[in-house]
């Protein structure tokens, strides 16, 4: 694909980019895979650095530990952009079947998940088709439903100052993200501003949490399929529903998650877990990045893609990374080259493209044998084994919902469920007469020459009728001033 860059427009830039489908610049290194090498030099002072981490661990997390997730952000990705991205092409045709089928789904949305959810995990298992991904992860997310919910208040945050230490941190890391997708490419382009305009939006929204480095490619990711209110939004959910805790200060939601990953190892692949065990390397010096970023900064692009679809259905990211532990540390072949602490924790920073080619790691993903309750049954556990060792969370984070299902239960739309609406206002009065006992009333009323209901008849329907009928506004069914139709025929976007 070719296209003048949409940021090289804004700023004049003349020269035409190549793009891939993903918008990914072609030709560049990142596009090819290509990893940058480190100095000798600047590897070496790293090494000290972690080696004075880790011998003063515990006093590192306690007093230090921003600069801790500082280090294991940068130390788990050789480079803020994902590997080579080989993409299974869907023929046209059956691409086609899967648009109307979503269509149909996203148009229907609260039916198919009153009662076919289970079809709609299928179907996000065989990926979303890339037309409606930016609008269906809304729905999945729950951020559709949010964002009804506080209309305006992406506005009222945007015009905000904001915090200045938080706003000098997020500038600083706008060039890292993606550098070479055509969003991103530039400074102070249209894509760094939404970035800056979401990430800013947060700090407001959460004061509490503030910002943290791995939200910014999770941020970028959003952009990249829908505009910056919808991405704040889908963040918003992102972290506190999915990823609850783990933007907090100390990383205990991470930390414990952690331990549930290992734990959860230990079933998956014994001998993975016993190196591991062997070698002492704590889950989070590996699992950190892969977690926090939600793989984004680790995997090829279409695997990136086809995980995200699955993540906002079930918890996903446990799955992954077992799958990642699995095929990388679980036989004893593959531990031949990984003796030492040292060359565990490189071959797990440069993963084999095999394992995390977009089929390959989507059906291994799909038929891992770990199952939500053995996740929330083994996060009891190891929360209880927190609090003997370390007291209680002092993150006190929302609890963790499994995917679209849960989150459309706990949050249900605001909006009333569509009723037909009468084009004759029936106003209030006396309950309808059977036709055998009106005639049998207008009988005793000539005999008697008076009218049953007595004087007070007219007082109590027929002149309030009338002033219904002439002043239909006043009618509670009018008071609204558009129409529940006209609303549930608007209630689409993109």
């Amino acid at each position: 694909l070719s296209s003048l860059g949409s940021d090289s427009e804004v700023n004049g830039g003349p020269e035409e980019r190549r793009v891939d489908k993903f918008g990914f610049i072609v030709g560049s290194r990142s596009a090819e895979g290509a990893l940058e090498e480190v100095p000798l030099e600047v590897l070496r002072q790293r090494e000290s650095k972690w080696l004075d981490m880790l011998n003063n661990w515990d006093k590192w997390m306690a007093k230090k530990h921003k600069k801790v997730s500082a280090r294991l952000l940068s130390a788990c990705s050789h480079s803020d952009v994902p590997l080579p991205r080989r993409l299974e092409e869907v023929p046209l045709e059956v691409l086609r079947q899967r648009e109307s089928k979503w269509l149909d789904m996203l148009n229907n949305w609260d039916k198919w998940m009153a009662k076919k959810h289970k079809k709609i995990r299928l179907r996000c298992q065989k990926g979303i088709p890339p037309s409606l991904r930016g609008r269906a992860w809304q729905y999945l997310s729950g951020s559709k439903v949010k964002l009804e919910q506080n209309v305006g208040k992406f506005d009222e945050l945007d015009v905000l100052p904001g915090e200045p230490k938080w706003l000098d941190v997020i500038e600083r890391d706008l060039h890292r993200q993606f550098p070479f997708h055509e969003m991103f490419v530039s400074r102070g382009g249209h894509g760094q501003q939404d970035l800056f305009r979401v990430l800013k939006a947060y700090t407001l929204y959460r004061p509490e949490e503030g910002y943290c480095q791995a939200q910014a490619p999770i941020a970028a990711v959003l952009l990249m399929h829908m505009p910056a209110e919808q991405a704040f939004w889908c963040l918003v959910q992102i972290c506190e529903k999915y990823l609850p805790g783990y933007y907090s200060e100390k990383l205990e939601a991470i930390q414990l998650d952690g331990q549930i990953l290992f734990s959860l190892l230990h079933k998956v692949s014994p001998v993975a877990y016993k190196h591991l065990s062997k070698q002492k390397i704590d889950p989070i010096l590996y699992m950190t990045e892969w977690f926090m970023c939600a793989f984004s900064r680790t995997l090829p692009w279409s695997s990136v893609l086809r995980v995200w679809d699955m993540f906002f259905w079930v918890k996903i990211i446990f799955r992954v990374g077992l799958v990642l532990l699995k095929h990388t540390l679980g036989s004893s072949d593959k531990l031949k080259s990984c003796q030492g602490q040292y060359e565990t924790m490189e071959r797990l920073r440069a993963l084999s493209p095999k394992i995390m080619q977009e089929t390959f790691l989507v059906q291994e993903v799909i038929e891992l044998p770990v199952t939500e309750r053995q996740i929330e049954r083994e996060h009891l556990i190891q929360l209880k084994k927190w609090r003997e060792t370390h007291g209680e969370l002092q993150c006190k984070s929302p609890p963790r919902l499994h995917g679209a299902k849960a989150i459309s239960e706990a949050e249900p739309p605001t909006r009333k469920a569509l009723e037909p609406v009468p084009s004759i206002i029936v106003p209030p009065g006396p309950a309808p007469v059977p036709k055998a006992r009106k005639s049998k009333e207008k009988n005793r009323e000539k005999a008697s020459g008076s009218p049953i209901n007595g004087p007070g008849a007219e007082g109590n329907g027929a002149p309030g009728a009338a002033r219904e009928l002439l002043h239909p506004q006043s009618s509670p069914h009018h008071q609204s001033k558009e129409s529940l139709c006209s609303r549930e025929s608007e209630d689409t976007y993109l």
